[in-house]
C-alpha cells in the first residue's frame, strides 16, 4: 500500500509518497480502506518538527479521517465489513478522563496515522460515522470536530442564549460555531479577512469582527455583549491572543484553550483571571463515546461540516500548503480512494 511519510529529518520538503508494507489484522481488529483524510493544524506542526521534535521517524502524519472496513480479524463480527468507521484520536482513549498513557496512543503521533492508503486498528478505536455525510465531510470528525464538541458542548455546558466567541475561521472554529448556534447560542466570529466574515455570517454566526482591523478586540467583543461579556471562547490562538480572550470574557466564564496558533508562550497577566473566576480549560479532543455522542446529534440536526478544498491524494503536500498560508475557511481534505 501507499502511504505519505516523513523520514530522516522534519520538513514538509521531506513528505514522501512511499510503498510500505500492509500491516496483518490480528484479533479484535480491523483494516480499512481509506477513503479521505481531513487536516489539522496539529499535523502540519508534526510534520515540520514543532509538535514534537522528539518524535520517532519515519512517520506518516494526520489523525483524522473515515475508512470502509473491507477486512475483519479474529472476533469481529463479519457484519462490519462495508461498514464506513473513523478511527478515534487516541486509540487507547476509549472514555473516562484522559490519562498520560492514553494520550500517547493518538494518530498521526506517537503513533502512525490516517495519510494512507489503508489503516489497522482495534474494533474498539473506530466510530460508525453518520450516512448522510460525503466521505470528505465524515473525514473531518474525528479531530477537528470531537475538540470543538467538546469544547462547546461537554466542557463548555453551552446553553440556548449564550454568546459564545470563535476566534478565526478555521477548522475547530468553524465546527465550535455550528454546535454553538445548534444550542441556541449566539456567536461572535474574528478573522482577519471580510470575505470571510461575511462568508460565517451566511454559515449563521451572528455577530463578526476584524481583529486587524481592530487589535483590541477583547474589549470590543465586550460591548457587543453590552458590557456583560461572552460565556465561552473558544481560544485558538494560545498565548498570544489569550489576554484578549480574557477582556471578552463574563465574570464566571469559560476560555476553552484548543490552539497555538498565535503562540504557546507569552507573559500573561492572572490577576484578572483570578478576580473575576474565570475558567481556563485546556481541550485535548475527546474520548470515543464523545464522538458518537456528538455524531448522534450532528445526524438528528443534519448538519454538515464546512469544506474549503478537497484535493488528490498525490496532491496531499499541497493541502499542507494550503494550510500554511492560512486562506482557508473550515477545513481541508485529501481524497484517498473510494
Amino acid at each position: 500500500m501507499r502511504a505519505w511519510r516523513i523520514e530522516g529529518a522534519f520538513g514538509l520538503d521531506r513528505l514522501q509518497l512511499q510503498e510500505v508494507e500492509a500491516e496483518p489484522v490480528r484479533r479484535g481488529q480491523v483494516r480499512l480502506a481509506m477513503r479521505a483524510v481531513g487536516l489539522n493544524f496539529r499535523d502540519l506542526m508534526m510534520v515540520e518538527g514543532h509538535y514534537n521534535p522528539r518524535q520517532p521517524l519515519p512517520l506518516t502524519p494526520c489523525s483524522d479521517g473515515v475508512g470502509e472496513v473491507v477486512e475483519v480479524g479474529e472476533g469481529v463480527d463479519a457484519r462490519w465489513l462495508g461498514r464506513r468507521v473513523s478511527p478515534i484520536f487516541a486509540q487507547g482513549w476509549k472514555s473516562g478522563e484522559p490519562t498520560r498513557e492514553k494520550l500517547r496512543t493518538t494518530l498521526g503521533g506517537p503513533l502512525q496515522g490516517t495519510l494512507r492508503e489503508e489503516v489497522v486498528c482495534d474494533l474498539a478505536s473506530v466510530v460508525e460515522v453518520p450516512e448522510y455525510l460525503s466521505d470528505a465531510e465524515a473525514a473531518t470528525l474525528g479531530c477537528a470536530g470531537v475538540t470543538a464538541w467538546n469544547a462547546v458542548v461537554e466542557q463548555g455546558g453551552v446553553r440556548a442564549g449564550d454568546v459564545v466567541l470563535c476566534l478565526g475561521t478555521g477548522g475547530v472554529s468553524v465546527f465550535a460555531m455550528q454546535f454553538a448556534r445548534m444550542m441556541g447560542a449566539e456567536v461572535i466570529m474574528t478573522s482577519s479577512s471580510d470575505a470571510k466574515l461575511e462568508k460565517v455570517r451566511e454559515l449563521g454566526a451572528t455577530k463578526v469582527l476584524n481583529y486587524r482591523e481592530t487589535p483590541a478586540w477583547g474589549r470590543v467583543v465586550r460591548e457587543m455583549t453590552g458590557g456583560r461579556g461572552v460565556d465561552l471562547v473558544v481560544e485558538v490562538g494560545g498565548a498570544g491572543t489569550l489576554k484578549e480572550s480574557v477582556d471578552a470574557v463574563r465574570v464566571g466564564g469559560t476560555i476553552a484553550l484548543i490552539g497555538v496558533l498565535a503562540g504557546g508562550v507569552q507573559e500573561v497577566n492572572v490577576v484578572p483571571i483570578l478576580m473575576q473566576n474565570i475558567r481556563v480549560q485546556g481541550v485535548i479532543v475527546g474520548d470515543g463515546e464523545m464522538f458518537e455522542r456528538m455524531n448522534r446529534a450532528m445526524a438528528q440536526h443534519e448538519l454538515r461540516p464546512v469544506i474549503d478544498r478537497v484535493v488528490g491524494f498525490e496532491d496531499a503536500v499541497e493541502a499542507f500548503e494550503v494550510m500554511k498560508r492560512g486562506g482557508h475557511l473550515g477545513k481541508i481534505c485529501v481524497a484517498v480512494g473510494g
